[in-house]
């Protein structure tokens, strides 16, 4: 019986035409033809005011906490159940991440926390849209504005997902994507930041640029470049971008394929959330089908049923851990409420098999797989 991976990459159309295409223009490092093409997708699709791609969700993070201005102590407001670069950016421009709880239906930050966490140092709020479910977005930009803080949307399981109708990653002041392997529309490595609030702009092009005003040069707009800013290397390969614009072709057709392998899913496991064996994601429809976790009773039943399912060939995977009870997250961040429910579901959590070539056969095999560990 073959193998089911959790994740497998994909080439969906013209990924290896346009890499020959971009070799034989002569142009493989940054923001040639294929990266402003993708930067035209992303403000066409989305709505965002300015797409920069990156060589990582990571270093799209990075970005926008520059663009915060941070200075040593400021703090800035995040969930715990999250990867570690959600924190770890800001942690670099010596802020301190202040971890608060997540809701137990989503498992995005609980928007009914916010508010006490904020102390007279905090900066920004960063809301991380998990498994591509939209977080309270109108009530976090309304303590934003009120609080005069910024938000950064760590949209990096979101691309295509929605809320009220608008993209996330478009409504915080910065949204920032990923297309690592494992995300829906991928490149192997790379992100993209999205400038949604115009003043910051141009010094986001200035901080990808090394901290350079190269791209105004190359507009005309200045008569010669130097170094004018803090900044790093943030852009992406030619190679990179023109693989990762022949999957942006195919967007929708990947996102609704994964959404149905969700569907189906949640179709063939219902019985056992009725008979109250396991718990299924509250999805709808504004998510982008990126991820099909269930949630069991306790920490030593998704141990077996990961072992049951192994010995099938079968490879889910658990998800994070809290950065909040982190070695780093001790020394560097701190709690700003409890954190029952990250520290419960985090070890009960369970994500199962999907990719884009999975087929209904797979989907079944794996449903009917964990139907036959619970009537064992």
């Amino acid at each position: 019986m073959k193998p089911i991976p959790f994740n497998k990459p994909f080439i969906i159309g013209h990924e290896l035409d346009y890499i020959a295409d971009a070799v034989a223009q002569g142009h493989l490092s940054g923001d040639g033809g294929y990266t402003k093409s993708c930067h035209r997708w992303f403000e066409e699709k989305l709505g965002t005011r300015r797409a920069l791609l990156t060589h990582s969700c990571t270093a799209a993070l990075e970005m926008a906490a520059i663009l915060c201005d941070l200075q040593d102590g400021d703090e800035i407001i995040l969930p715990s159940y999250t990867f570690v670069s959600t924190a770890n950016a800001f942690a670099l421009r010596g802020a301190v991440p202040v971890f608060v709880d997540i809701r137990a239906d989503t498992l995005n930050m609980d928007e009914n926390l916010i508010e006490a966490a904020i102390t007279p140092r905090t900066r920004a709020i960063v809301p991380v849209h998990y498994a591509g479910v939209p977080c309270e977005m109108d009530r976090i930009m309304d303590i934003a504005q009120r609080h005069q803080l910024l938000v950064v949307e760590d949209a990096a399981q979101a691309l295509l997902s929605t809320y009220k109708g608008r993209a996330l990653g478009s409504i915080g002041h910065f949204g920032c994507l990923s297309f690592h392997e494992t995300k829906n529309i991928i490149s192997g490595e790379g992100g993209a930041l999205l400038v949604n609030d115009e003043r910051f702009a141009k010094r986001a092009e200035i901080i990808r640029e090394k901290g350079t005003n190269r791209s105004q040069f190359f507009r005309g707009e200045v008569d010669k470049y130097t170094w004018v800013d803090i900044g790093s290397s943030y852009l992406p390969s030619e190679l990179v971008s023109a693989f990762l614009y022949a999957q942006l072709e195919h967007a929708d057709e990947i996102t609704a394929k994964r959404c149905r392998i969700c569907t189906a899913y949640a179709t063939q496991l219902a019985p056992l959330q009725q008979a109250g064996k396991l718990r299924l994601p509250a999805f709808d429809g504004d998510s982008n089908g990126h991820m099909f976790y269930i949630i069991l009773d306790s920490l030593d039943t998704r141990t077996r049923l990961i072992a049951h399912l192994k010995a099938q060939g079968i490879h889910p995977v658990f998800h994070y851990v809290p950065l909040h009870s982190s070695p780093a997250g001790l020394k560097y961040g701190r709690v700003g409420s409890g954190m029952a429910v990250t520290d419960d579901l985090s070890k009960r959590l369970l994500r199962l098999p999907l990719y884009y070539e999975m087929s209904d056969a797979d989907t079944a095999r794996i449903s009917s797989a964990i139907q036959g560990f619970f009537s064992l």
